[in-house]
C-alpha cells in the first residue's frame, strides 16, 4: 500500500467520498483524482492492484523500498518489543524484519491476495507462532490488545482528513505506556491521495497525545518516531546508561 517514484498511478485510482462510491467521470481520462480532503482511496484499488500483481509496488527490487525499511528499523530507539503491530503489511518485506525485534508480531492487509503473500514470506516464523498475519483493514476496529510497537508505513496519506483521526485516535489507545508509534510516508504529492506524507507527519506533531521523539528525512520520505505525551521522555543513550538522564 506504499507509493514510491514510478508507482504513482500504476492503474486508475478508484475513489470514493461520504456521498457515494462511484469514481470520478474523468478517472478514466486523467489515471487520477482530484486531490481533495473529502475523497479518499477506497479499498478497491488496492483489490485491483493486487489482481495484476503479486507485488504492485516493487518492494521487493526497489533500493528506495530496501533503504526505507533500513532507515525505518534503524530509527527504532530499542532492539527489541514485546508486542509489534503492523497494519497495512502488503506482502511482508518489512514484516519480515520486524519479527526479528519483537516477541510476538500481528500484521494485516486488506487484500487476501497480500495476506497469501506476506504468509509466504514468513512462514517459519508463522510456524513458529511468533507472527500472525490477517486480513484486515485500518477503517475496521483494532484488535483487543495492546502493543509496545505501532508501525504506519506508508498507510495514513490515503485517509481523507476527517478519517485519520479515528485510526490514530485507535492507535494511541493501544499503544502501552512506553510504546513507540513509527511513521513512514513517501514525500511527494501523489494526486489520487487525500494527504502527502508532510502533511500526515504534521497532523501527527500536533496531536496532545504524542510527542516526536526522533525523525530522519530527505526529499523523497519521511520517517519518525513518537511516544505517548504522558511518558517520560529518555534517549537511547540514557536507556544505557551511556550518559546522565536529562531533565524535560
Amino acid at each position: 500500500m506504499h507509493p514510491s517514484p514510478a508507482r504513482q498511478a500504476p492503474a486508475t485510482p478508484i475513489c470514493y467520498d461520504n456521498r457515494e462510491s462511484a469514481a470520478p467521470d474523468d478517472a478514466n481520462i486523467t489515471g487520477k483524482c482530484e486531490k481533495s480532503d473529502d475523497v479518499a482511496v477506497n479499498d478497491e484499488y488496492f483489490e485491483q492492484m493486487y489482481h495484476h500483481n503479486t507485488d504492485p509496488w516493487d518492494f521487493t527490487h526497489r533500493w528506495y523500498e530496501e533503504r526505507k525499511r533500513a532507515l525505518t528499523m534503524a530509527i527504532l530507539p530499542r532492539p527489541h518489543f514485546r508486542g509489534i503491530f503492523e497494519p497495512g503489511c502488503s506482502i511482508g518485506t518489512l514484516t519480515a524484519l520486524l519479527v526479528d525485534r519483537g516477541e510476538q508480531t500481528l500484521a494485516s492487509d486488506l487484500v487476501d491476495a497480500a495476506v497469501t503473500e506476506a504468509r509466504k514470506r514468513l512462514s517459519l516464523p508463522l510456524s513458529e507462532g511468533r507472527v500472525h498475519i490477517d486480513r484486515w483493514s485500518l477503517r475496521w476496529s483494532w484488535p483487543n490488545q495492546m502493543f509496545d510497537l505501532i508501525v504506519l508505513s506508508e498507510v495514513c496519506f490515503y485517509f481523507t482528513i476527517p478519517e485519520f483521526e479515528h485510526p490514530i485516535d485507535a492507535a494511541c489507545a493501544h499503544l502501552d505506556s512506553g510504546g513507540v508509534l513509527v511513521a513512514a510516508h513517501w514525500r511527494h504529492v501523489v494526486d489520487a491521495y487525500p494527504m502527502t506524507g508532510d502533511e500526515v507527519h504534521e497532523r501527527l506533531r500536533r496531536r496532545p497525545d504524542l510527542r516526536p521523539t526522533a525523525c530522519y528525512t530527505d526529499r523523497d520520505v519521511l520517517i519518525e518516531t513518537f511516544s505517548l505525551a504522558a511518558d517520560p521522555v529518555r534517549s537511547v543513550a540514557e536507556i544505557e546508561v551511556l550518559i546522565t538522564p536529562l531533565t524535560t
